[in-house]
C-alpha cells in the first residue's frame, strides 16, 4: 500500500483479501492487545470481520481489513467523512474507530498476505433492511432523508483524497460500463447492458457538465444504513463510508434509491418518496433532476457488469455471487419504463414544472360523414354494470353492441382510465389506461392519413401506416415522440404524468374531444365537511365507485378483494336487489303505519328463520337502533333497569347500544364512562381471556356468580346481552355451553336473555344461520341488522309476543323507514338470494377452506397466533409471542396498508387491533380466498 491514489482504471484486479481467521485473531492479540473471536462478515472488495472479546457478549466492533490497493490517505478520508457526519449530524448513529487496551484500533499489519492496513470500527446495534423484503413508503422515505443529511453535512468538506478514482463513481460509470462490458463473455448481458447505457447517456450527456460537485458518502443504501431493532422503527444509522469521494451530488440520492429497486414489489415509482424527502433537504436542480433517473439506469448497469466481473475473479467470494441476481433486477425495474418517462414522474411528485406532449391539433382522419360514439369504459360507466367488465373482451364487445346499435364508428379515448377488460386479483397495480386512441368501423373504411405523426396497429397485429382499415376491428392510433415500439398498449394510472410528457393524446384524430379531468380534492373535500369521528379507511384510501360480488373498483379501474364488508352479505350490487329496489320505488315508499304487503310478508319470512316462539318482529334501520331498542324492551318487560353484558364487546352507537359497549378499541373511554345501570362480565375468551382453552369452561359459571350477586346487592338484571359469537375480538366463539349457563341463571331471576347477531346471523357462519343455534339455546330477543339489507339501512328485533306487548308501557313505537315498503322488499330480496344461491352453504364451505389456508399460515409463519371463527366470520389473530400473547398491533395495521397496495381491502378489529376481521361477502370463491391467502402469505414472508 501507497500514499498513491486510487484509480480504477490503472489497478486492475481487485481480489479482496482472505485472511484467515486464525491469522486475523492473532493480530488483533499481537499488536494491538485484544483478545477477541472474530466472524466473518461479507464485503465486496474488503474482508471485514465481527469482533466480539474474548467471553464476551456483545459485539466490540466490526475489523475492516482494506483491500491493499487503497492508500492511508483514502482511508483517512474515509474515517474523517465520517467524523464529520457525526458532527453535523448527532441524531444520527455514525460508526467510529474503536480503543483498544493499547489505543485506537486501527494501524499496519504484517501479514502473510503483505502489508494490510486494519482498523476496528465502533458496532452499531439494529439491523439493516438487506435482502429483497418489502420496503414501505415511509421507509424508502427515510432512507432519502439520510441521503440528504449525509449530503448536506459532507457539502462543505475537502480532502486530498477525494479525486480518486472509483469504480463506483457514476462521473466514471461510461468508461466503466466500457471496460468491463469487454470481458463479459455473454453475449446478451452484454447486449442487454449496452441498450440501457445509450438510453441513459443520451439523457444525461447534455446536463453532464452542469451538475454539481462534491464528497460524499455515495453508498446510503439498503446495506449501509440500520435501524434500531423493534417493529416499525426507522434507520437512524448510516455505516460504510469506504466509497467516500467527490462526485456529482445527484449521486448520492441516486445510489440510494437503486437499491430500492430489488425489494418486493418495487418499481422506479416506489423509490419516489426517497427522492421527495432528498429534494426537501438538499433541492435538487433542474439539471440534477434531469441526471437523476439516467445515473440511477447507469448504477444498475455497474452493478451488473462489475458484479459478474467480480465472480469471475473470485469464485469463493459469496457475498458477491449473492448480490447477482437483486443487482439484474436494478437494472431490469430501473428501464422497465423510458428514462423520459422516469424524470416526468420524478418531476411531477416534486412539484416541478413538466410539459405534457401535446394532443393532437390537426384534421381529424375520419372519412367525411362518420360521426363516432364514444365509448364510455370508465368505472362509472353502464357498460361495466353487473360485472360486465370482468369478460376477457369487454371492450371488443362493448364496442361492437354500440355498431348493431347502429354507431358508424366508435371511440375509445386515450390516457382515460378503464374497468372494460381490466383484471381481477391482482397484486401489482394494473395497467388500465390505453395510451392510443382507439376505433372501430361499422365497415371497412379508408383513413385520411397526411403524415407519420400518428401511429397505428390494426387488432393485435404489427404497425401499419396504411390508411386502409377492415370493419368490426380495433384500431389503435398513438401521439407519442418516443418510438412506439416503447410505449406499451395502456399503463398505470399513477405513472400517467410520467408517460403524458411522451405521449399527446391522440383522440381528436378520431373526431372526438375529451375535457380535461378536473383535479381530484374529493377527499381533501370530504375531510373539510364531514365530521372528523365518521372515519374512513386508510390515511389515502383509493376512491371506490363501483363494486360487484366480492369486489370493490376505483375510479382508476383497480379491482380490490373485498375481504372485510359483511354489510354486502349477498355481494356488492346484486341485480336482484337493483331490481326490486327500481321496481318497488316506481310503486310505492312509505312509512309503515300504512297497510301494504310487503312487511307483512318480510315479517312472515324472517320470523320463519327463527325458532316458533320468537314470533314478532319490530323492524328499525340499523344495527345500533336494534340493539337499542331490544335492552328498551328488556327494560320494559321485566319493569327493571339493570343489564349485564359482556365485556369488551361492542354493540353500536345509539345511547343504550354505547352504553353497554365496552371495547376500548371503538370507545377508549368506554370503561370509565359506563352508566351505572350497566354492569359487565368478563370476556369469555378462550384464546386471550383469563381461561384459556379448557379453563374457558370457567367463564360460564364466574358468569353466572356476578349476576346472582349483582342481584343480591338489588340489581337483579333486566336482561343479559352479548354477541352469540364474540364479534369485536374476531369472531371468537363463546365455550361450548356458555349461554346456555347464563341464560337460564338470567332467566332464574326473572331476566331476559338478548342476542346480538348484527354481525354473525343470516348464514356468515356457514353451519348454523343464526349464531345462538351453535350454543343450543334459544334467546328471548334477537337483534340483527347489517347482513338483513345486504347494504340497504334495515335492522330488526324479533321476539316473543307478550314481551313486545309489554313495550305499549314505554308508548308506541315507530320507525319512519323502518319496515317501509321498500326496506321490506329489500329484505324479502336477501332473503330469496341467500336460499337460491345457497350463500349459506358457500359460507361452510369455503369459509372452511380459507380457515385451512389461514391455519396453515400459521404453522410457517410465527406472527399467527390463531384463526378464529367459522364459516365466513374468521378472525385471524396477530401475537409477537405465542407464550404471551403480546398483541402484534403496529404490525397488524402494516399488514392491511400491505394488504391494499396488492388489492385486497382489510382492516383490524379487537381492544388490541390485531385481529384481521375476515368478513367477506357471503358469495366469495374460492379462487378468491385463496388470493387472500396467498398474498398474506406474501406479506408475512416479504414483510410489510
Amino acid at each position: 500500500m501507497t500514499d498513491t491514489l486510487f484509480d480504477y482504471f490503472t489497478a486492475g484486479e481487485l481480489p479482496t483479501p482472505t485472511l484467515p481467521t486464525e491469522e486475523a485473531v492473532a493480530l488483533l492479540r499481537d499488536v494491538h492487545g485484544l483478545d477477541a473471536e472474530l466472524g466473518s462478515l461479507g464485503s465486496q472488495q474488503d474482508q471485514n470481520f465481527l469482533v466480539r472479546p474474548r467471553g464476551a457478549g456483545e459485539p466490540l466492533g466490526v475489523l475492516k481489513i482494506s483491500n491493499p490497493v487503497f492508500s492511508e490517505t483514502e482511508i483517512e478520508m474515509q474515517d474523517a467523512a465520517a467524523a464529520a457526519v457525526a458532527r453535523a449530524e448527532p441524531g444520527l448513529r455514525i460508526p467510529e474507530i474503536v480503543a483498544g487496551p493499547r489505543g485506537p484500533l486501527t494501524g499496519w499489519w504484517e501479514t502473510s498476505q503483505g502489508r494490510l492496513h486494519a482498523r476496528v470500527i465502533s458496532f452499531v446495534p439494529g439491523s439493516t433492511l438487506t435482502g429483497s423484503g418489502y420496503l414501505p413508503p415511509r421507509t424508502v422515505e427515510r432512507l432519502g432523508e439520510l441521503a440528504a443529511a449525509v449530503s448536506v453535512a459532507l457539502a462543505g468538506e475537502t480532502h486530498p483524497a477525494a479525486g480518486r478514482v472509483l469504480q463506483w463513481d457514476l462521473q466514471h460509470a461510461e468508461r466503466v460500463i466500457a471496460e468491463i462490458a469487454a470481458t463479459e463473455p455473454d453475449a446478451e448481458v452484454r447486449d442487454y447492458c449496452a441498450a440501457a447505457t445509450a438510453a441513459a447517456l443520451a439523457a444525461l450527456h447534455p446536463v453532464a457538465a452542469a451538475l454539481p460537485r462534491q464528497l460524499g458518502h455515495f453508498d446510503v443504501t439498503d446495506d449501509n444504513v440500520l435501524r434500531p431493532h423493534g417493529v416499525g422503527t426507522l434507520p437512524d444509522a448510516v455505516i460504510d463510508f469506504g466509497d467516500v469521494i467527490e462526485s456529482w451530488a445527484v449521486g448520492e440520492i441516486a445510489v440510494t434509491v437503486s437499491s430500492v429497486l430489488h425489494h418486493d414489489g418495487a418499481s422506479y415509482a416506489s423509490t419516489l418518496p426517497a427522492i421527495a424527502a432528498f429534494d426537501r433537504r438538499r433541492p435538487l436542480s433542474d439539471d440534477e433532476i434531469t441526471a437523476l433517473w439516467p445515473l440511477v439506469v447507469l448504477r444498475g448497469v455497474v452493478l451488473v457488469l462489475s458484479g459478474r466481473q467480480q465472480v469471475r475473479l473470485d469464485d469463493a467470494n459469496d457475498y458477491a455471487s449473492g448480490a447477482l441476481d437483486r443487482e439484474f433486477e436494478i437494472l431490469r425495474r430501473a428501464i422497465a419504463v423510458p428514462v423520459e418517462v422516469a424524470t416526468a414522474r420524478i418531476r411531477h411528485a416534486l412539484g416541478r414544472p413538466s410539459a405534457d406532449a401535446a394532443a393532437w391539433e390537426g384534421a381529424s382522419i375520419l372519412p367525411d360523414g362518420i360521426h363516432p360514439v364514444v365509448l364510455d369504459a370508465t368505472t362509472l360507466s353502464p357498460l361495466s354494470d353487473e360485472g360486465a367488465w370482468l369478460e376477457p373482451d369487454a371492450l371488443d364487445a362493448a364496442a361492437r353492441r354500440l355498431l348493431d346499435d347502429g354507431a358508424d364508428a366508435v371511440v375509445l379515448p386515450a390516457l382515460v382510465p378503464t374497468l372494460l377488460g381490466a383484471p381481477s386479483r391482482t397484486p401489482e397495480e394494473p395497467a388500465t389506461v390505453p395510451t392510443a386512441a382507439s376505433v372501430w368501423f361499422a365497415a371497412p373504411t379508408r383513413l385520411k392519413l397526411s403524415d407519420g405523426a400518428l401511429s397505428m396497429r390494426v387488432g393485435d397485429g404489427i404497425p401499419t401506416s396504411s390508411p386502409e382499415v377492415p370493419a368490426r376491428t380495433r384500431v389503435r392510433v398513438l401521439l407519442t415522440t418516443l418510438d412506439p415500439a416503447e410505449v406499451p398498449d395502456a399503463v398505470r394510472p399513477s405513472d400517467l404524468p410520467g408517460w403524458r410528457a411522451v405521449i399527446g393524446d391522440a383522440t381528436p384524430a378520431l373526431g372526438v374531444t375529451v375535457p380535461e379531468p378536473a383535479a381530484d380534492d374529493l377527499l381533501e373535500r370530504r375531510e373539510a365537511v364531514v365530521a372528523e369521528v365518521q372515519e374512513h379507511y386508510y390515511s389515502r384510501p383509493p376512491r371506490i365507485e363501483r363494486g360487484w360480488r366480492e369486489y370493490l373498483v376505483g375510479v382508476d379501474g383497480r379491482v380490490y378483494l373485498d375481504m372485510v364488508n359483511n354489510v354486502a352479505s349477498v355481494g356488492h350490487a346484486h341485480p336482484r336487489i337493483h331490481a326490486a329496489v327500481s321496481r318497488q320505488t316506481r310503486l310505492l315508499n312509505t312509512n309503515s303505519r300504512f297497510h301494504y304487503a310487503a312487511i307483512t310478508e318480510y315479517g312472515e319470512r324472517l320470523a320463519a328463520t327463527l325458532p316458533d316462539e320468537l314470533d314478532t318482529v319490530f323492524f328499525v334501520n340499523s344495527g345500533s337502533e336494534a340493539v337499542d331498542l331490544a335492552i328498551r324492551l328488556g327494560m320494559a318487560a321485566t319493569g327493571r333497569t339493570d343489564v349485564v353484558a359482556m365485556a369488551e364487546a361492542y354493540h353500536g352507537w345509539t345511547y343504550a347500544s354505547d352504553a353497554v359497549s365496552t371495547s376500548i378499541a371503538d370507545n377508549p373511554h368506554a370503561l370509565e364512562t359506563r352508566p351505572d345501570w350497566v354492569h359487565t362480565v368478563e370476556a369469555a375468551n378462550s384464546y386471550r381471556g383469563r381461561h384459556r382453552g379448557p379453563d374457558a369452561a370457567r367463564y360460564a359459571p364466574e358468569a353466572v356468580e356476578r349476576i346472582r350477586a349483582l342481584a343480591a346487592e338489588g340489581h337483579a338484571p333486566a336482561a343479559f346481552l352479548s354477541e352469540t359469537f364474540y364479534g369485536n375480538a374476531g369472531g371468537v366463539a363463546l365455550p361450548d355451553g356458555y349461554l346456555r349457563e347464563v341464560y337460564a341463571a338470567v332467566r332464574d331471576l326473572g331476566g331476559l336473555a338478548i342476542a346480538d347477531e348484527v354481525q354473525v346471523g343470516f348464514g356468515r357462519l356457514g353451519s348454523w344461520f343464526w349464531g345462538f343455534r351453535q350454543q343450543g339455546v334459544v334467546p328471548d330477543i334477537v337483534a340483527v341488522a347489517k347482513s338483513i339489507g345486504a347494504g340497504f339501512p334495515l335492522g330488526a328485533v324479533i321476539t316473543r309476543r307478550e314481551i313486545a306487548d309489554r313495550y305499549r308501557t314505554q308508548g308506541y313505537f315507530f320507525s319512519s323507514t323502518g319496515g317501509s315498503p321498500l326496506s321490506s322488499v329489500v329484505g324479502t330480496t336477501v332473503l330469496d338470494i341467500i336460499e337460491d344461491e345457497g350463500l349459506q352453504e358457500n359460507a361452510r364451505v369455503v369459509g372452511g377452506h380459507l380457515k385451512a389456508r389461514l391455519e396453515e399460515l400459521g404453522e410457517r409463519h410465527p406472527l399467527v397466533g390463531t384463526v378464529h371463527g367459522a364459516g365466513l366470520y374468521l378472525g385471524l389473530e396477530f401475537v409477537r409471542d405465542r407464550d404471551t400473547l403480546q398483541p402484534a398491533t403496529e404490525e397488524t395495521a402494516a399488514i392491511c396498508d400491505r394488504l391494499l397496495e396488492l388489492g385486497v381491502v382489510m382492516q383490524p378489529t379487537g381492544d388490541h387491533q390485531n385481529v384481521l376481521k375476515i368478513k367477506p361477502p357471503l358469495c366469495v370463491s374460492r379462487e378468491s380466498v385463496d388470493y387472500f391467502a396467498d398474498m398474506l402469505d406474501r406479506v408475512l414472508s416479504t414483510g410489510f
